[in-house]
C-alpha cells in the first residue's frame, strides 16, 4: 500500500476512534494484524502498548518509517493533522494504528492526545449545558423527523436533520461512553431524551440526540450483598424479585422521614396521581434550588411532567420540588440498606430479573403506602431533574433542560 492509500485507510478508520473523543466505536473491529484502536497504556523504546476497545492488550512496533500524525478530537479527516514523533505519544492517548508487513509493524499512527480529549470533553459538556434540553418522549413523527418531549412545564419539539447524530444508552449501562450509534427509529414514547442544538421558543434543531429506555421499580429489599454491591428487590407490581446492581455511577439516597410523611399526606389528599403539585411548595421550602450545572454518570436532567411509561407525573411542582429535596438528601451505600426496606429505583432496562440502578431512593415506606403509582410517577419525573456524580469519561452527553 502506498502512502496515499495508507492515509485513505486512516481516514476510514477515524470513525472508530471513541467519537474520537469519548464514545465507543460503531464499526466492527478489524483484525489486530491490520488495525489497532484503543488507549495507550505504555510507550517503551520503539513499541507502543495499547488496550484495544475490544478489551485486549497488544504491543505494536513503531519503526522510524511510520507516519505518525496528531489530530484534534472530533476530526473527520486528516486535514489539519500535524506530524509528530514516537516520543510525543504518551499514556492515555487515543490511537488508531494501521499495521502491515512481516513481521507486523505500524505504518500509520493517528493520535488523539489525552489533553486534547479532556479539553474537548469540557467544551462539549459546557455546550450541552448551554444548548441542551431534555425530557420524556411524548411522540415521534418519523416522517417529519421530529421528537416531541415534555420538559419542565412545557412541551418541546425536537427537529432532526440529516446531520443529526443519534446515540442510545446500552441496556445494561448508565455511562454515556457506553452509548451506541442509533437512529430516530429507535426512539419510542416514554424514553428519556437529551438533545443539543439551537433553540427558538419551543422548537429545537438538534445537532445530537441521546436517548434511552429505563424502568421504574418500587418494592422491598429482600436480601443484600454489600461485597458485590448488589441487592434483591421484590417488585410491588410484578411480585417478582429483581437483582439490582450498583456501580460508582449509581446515585443512592435516603429521604428524610418527616419529608416522606409530608409527601404521603399530599399523595392521599389529592388521590395519588395529582399529588405532585401540592407537594411541590413544601419541597421547595425544604431545600435550596437544584444545581443546574451538568454532571456525569450517564444521567439525564430534563425534568418531565410524565412518568417513564407516559403516565401522569403528578404536576411539575411535585417533580421539580422532589428533585430539589433529593438533591440535598444524604447519599447512602448498599451496606446501609436493610431487609424489608422500601425503595424506589430508576434503573437500566436490563433483563426481567436484573438491572443496574441509576438512582435509588430509600425511606419511602409512607409514600408507597399512600400511593405506589403516584409515588413512582413523581419519582420518575423528579430523578431526571438531578445531576449525577461527576465523571471524567463524559464526552458531552448531558445537558440541563432550559
Amino acid at each position: 500500500m502506498n502512502r496515499t492509500g495508507q492515509l485513505r485507510a486512516a481516514l476510514a478508520g477515524l470513525c472508530c476512534l471513541l467519537a474520537i473523543a469519548a464514545v465507543r466505536p460503531a464499526c466492527a473491529q478489524a483484525p489486530i494484524s491490520s488495525r489497532v484502536i484503543g488507549t495507550v497504556t505504555a510507550v517503551s523504546g520503539t513499541s507502543v502498548s495499547v488496550m484495544q476497545d475490544s478489551g485486549t492488550d497488544v504491543s505494536v512496533t513503531v519503526p522510524e518509517t511510520a507516519n505518525i500524525v496528531r489530530t484534534e478530537p472530533g476530526s473527520k479527516s486528516l486535514a489539519g493533522a500535524t506530524k509528530i514523533t514516537l516520543p510525543d505519544i504518551a499514556t492515555g492517548d487515543r490511537v488508531l494504528i494501521l499495521v502491515a508487513g512481516d513481521p507486523p509493524a505500524a505504518k500509520v499512527v493517528v493520535v488523539n492526545k489525552a489533553s486534547d480529549i479532556a479539553a474537548k470533553q469540557q467544551q462539549d459538556q459546557a455546550d450541552w449545558a448551554r444548548r441542551g434540553v431534555g425530557g420524556l418522549v411524548k411522540a415521534v413523527d418519523a416522517g417529519a423527523g421530529t421528537v416531541t418531549i415534555t420538559a419542565t412545564n412545557r412541551t418541546l419539539t425536537i427537529h432532526t436533520t440529516p446531520s443529526t447524530i443519534f446515540r442510545r444508552y446500552a441496556p445494561d449501562s448508565v455511562k454515556f461512553t457506553d452509548a451506541q450509534p442509533s437512529a430516530l427509529a429507535a426512539i419510542q414514547p416514554g424514553d428519556q431524551v437529551e438533545a443539543r442544538g439551537d433553540r427558538a421558543g419551543d422548537d429545537v434543531t438538534a445537532d445530537e440526540i441521546v436517548s434511552g429506555s429505563f424502568r421504574n421499580i418500587a418494592g422491598t429489599v429482600s436480601s443484600i450483598d454489600a461485597s458485590a454491591n448488589t441487592f434483591v428487590v421484590k417488585d410491588l407490581v410484578t411480585k417478582k424479585t429483581v437483582t439490582i446492581k450498583t456501580t460508582p455511577d449509581s446515585d443512592l439516597r435516603k429521604l428524610d422521614p418527616q419529608m416522606a410523611q409530608m409527601i404521603a399526606v399530599r399523595l392521599r389528599a389529592s388521590g395519588g396521581a395529582n399529588a405532585g403539585a401540592a407537594q411541590g411548595s413544601s419541597a421547595q421550602h425544604a431545600a435550596a434550588p437544584a444545581v443546574g450545572a451538568p454532571a456525569g454518570g450517564g444521567q439525564f436532567r430534563g425534568q418531565a411532567g410524565t412518568g417513564a411509561q407516559g403516565t401522569p407525573g403528578g404536576g411539575q411542582g411535585g417533580a421539580a420540588g422532589l428533585a430539589r429535596v433529593l438533591q440535598h438528601s444524604p447519599e447512602i451505600h448498599v451496606s446501609d440498606l436493610h431487609k424489608g426496606d422500601a425503595v424506589m429505583i430508576v434503573a437500566t432496562s436490563g433483563s426481567p430479573d436484573s438491572a443496574t440502578a441509576i438512582r435509588l431512593l430509600a425511606g419511602v415506606e409512607p409514600m408507597l403506602q399512600a400511593s405506589a403509582s403516584g409515588s413512582q410517577s413523581m419519582f420518575s419525573s423528579a430523578w431526571s431533574g438531578l445531576g449525577g456524580s461527576a465523571s471524567s469519561d463524559q464526552g458531552g452527553g448531558e445537558g440541563t433542560s432550559q
